[in-house]
């Protein structure tokens, strides 16, 4: 059985889209979720809740992403 990890990667405006990962987002937040469907909603709250959201569009960008993870049987 597959889940699923959303995961949203914040960004400087500087670093390239594609070069947006782990490794180079200055925050990465995780959150396990049933199905791909999970991974499109709910991060734009928890987003908002936050300082970053003053910064999104101005100095920093997010990145979203749906990773597939096998369930340990």
């Amino acid at each position: 059985m597959s889940a699923f990890i959303a995961v949203v990667l914040v960004c400087a405006n500087s670093v390239p889209q594609e070069a947006c990962t782990d490794d180079r987002a200055s925050e990465v937040r995780k959150v396990r979720v049933a199905n791909e469907l999970g991974c499109t909603s709910g991060w734009q709250e928890i987003i908002a809740r936050t300082d970053l959201r003053d910064e999104v569009g101005k100095t920093i960008y997010l990145k979203t992403e749906c990773r597939r993870v096998k369930e340990a049987q």
